[in-house]
């Protein structure tokens, strides 16, 4: 499928999505984006894994910084590394800053890396993992149809909220504490607006 360059979906971008459609507006559709300590961490530990390279440990291939296409899809990134065994299934690693940790977002955004590969390659990429930084632990994360699913779909409503160039509504939730837009995006106000604008819609008339 031939897509306009509008509707082309960076990995990136996907990931700041599941994180926090709001965080993915301010920053993709208002290019506003503020540093914190846990951006700064995360940038530092790139700084290798961004740089192109090829090379051979134990046997296995190993691709840095490797650019990532999906036509089908509509999808475009980079992959921190791949790995390549002799059987020619490419394993991605994708490097966090922090400790061993699950998060949805980073899972979907590894599978988003695997989906490109496979139709780059021609090959299934049944599995990846998460490198976190600060443990030095991997977390393997297997590419299995609801995670499938579940990336496809958030490629779709990472799209439509582009295109539409809209700014959700803010839902406080855990992950607003470590957040660098927090002060810009007041999830507490926000919240308290739609609080009351609910209750407004839902009251009952004095006259009824």
């Amino acid at each position: 499928m031939d897509w306009t360059e509008d509707e082309i979906v960076l990995i990136s971008a996907l990931n700041e999505f599941a994180y926090c459609p709001r965080r993915c507006a301010f920053k993709h559709v208002e290019g506003i984006f503020t540093p914190n300590v846990h951006t700064l961490l995360g940038t530092l530990d790139h700084e290798n894994a961004d740089m192109p390279g090829y090379e051979v440990r134990d046997g296995v291939r190993v691709l840095r910084a490797l650019p990532l296409i999906s036509s089908r899809l509509g999808l475009s990134g980079r992959a921190d590394w791949v790995e390549i065994e002799g059987n020619g299934i490419p394993y991605p690693v994708e490097m966090k800053h922090g400790r061993r940790r699950a998060w949805d977002n980073d899972d979907i955004q590894l599978c988003a890396q695997a989906l490109c590969l496979e139709e780059m390659l021609g090959q299934v990429c049944s599995a990846g993992a998460i490198y976190h930084s600060q443990s030095r632990r991997r977390r393997e994360v297997i590419f299995d149809e609801t995670l499938r699913s579940k990336t496809e779909t958030a490629i779709e409503e990472t799209r439509a909220l582009l295109l539409e160039q809209r700014i959700p509504t803010a839902e406080r939730g855990v992950r607003c504490e470590g957040c660098s837009l927090r002060d810009l995006c007041l999830p507490e106000v926000d919240a308290q607006r739609m609080k009351r604008q609910r209750a407004r819609l839902f009251e009952v008339s004095p006259w009824k």
